[in-house]
Parts: C-alpha cells; sequence; structure tokens
C-alpha cells in the first residue's frame, strides 16, 4: 500500500487510537444489525463511524502537510505534492 517513508509523523499515536476506537465502533454496529436493531439507531452510528473515519483522515493530512509536504518543499520534491493531490481527490470525493 505505497512506499514507507522514514521520517517521524507527529500524530500517528493518535491515530493508531482513533483507528482502534472506529473499528471497535463499527464491529459494535456490525453487532446491531445482526441483533436485528433498529434501522435508524443503525443509520446514526454509521455516521457516527463515517465522521471519527473522516476526521481520522484529516489529522493524517494535516500530519503530512507539515512533515512530508514542508519537507518536499524544502527538497523541491514536486512527486510528493502531487501524490498528495492525487490522495486529496480521492479523500474528498
Amino acid at each position: 500500500m505505497g512506499e514507507q517513508h522514514n521520517h517521524e509523523h507527529k500524530n500517528t499515536k493518535a491515530v493508531i487510537n482513533r483507528l482502534s476506537k472506529a473499528i471497535g465502533h463499527l464491529e459494535f454496529v456490525k453487532k446491531m444489525v445482526e441483533d436485528g436493531r433498529d434501522c435508524s439507531e443503525v443509520l446514526i452510528q454509521i455516521a457516527a463511524v463515517k465522521s471519527a473515519v473522516n476526521n481520522i483522515g484529516k489529522i493524517i493530512l494535516q500530519d503530512h502537510i507539515n512533515t512530508c509536504v514542508v519537507n518536499a518543499v524544502e527538497t523541491g520534491d514536486k512527486k510528493v505534492l502531487e501524490d498528495l493531490n492525487s490522495a486529496i481527490d480521492r479523500f474528498i470525493k
């Protein structure tokens, strides 16, 4: 899934924690569906998971801009900026 970079993102632990929470939340939603819970309740929980995942994406994007993109601008690495533009297009869809 893409190449490894050897620099430190300051929010990696926060991202991993939030991903774990979102995964747990999604498991809970799956159980709700298995238990035949009300569709409206399920949809509300799905919306909450989507919001959590979007927020995780924002943190990753901010971290990426503050580390990789700043570094790329300093070193003149255009590929990082092209990759970022492509990723933003997919993220915002």
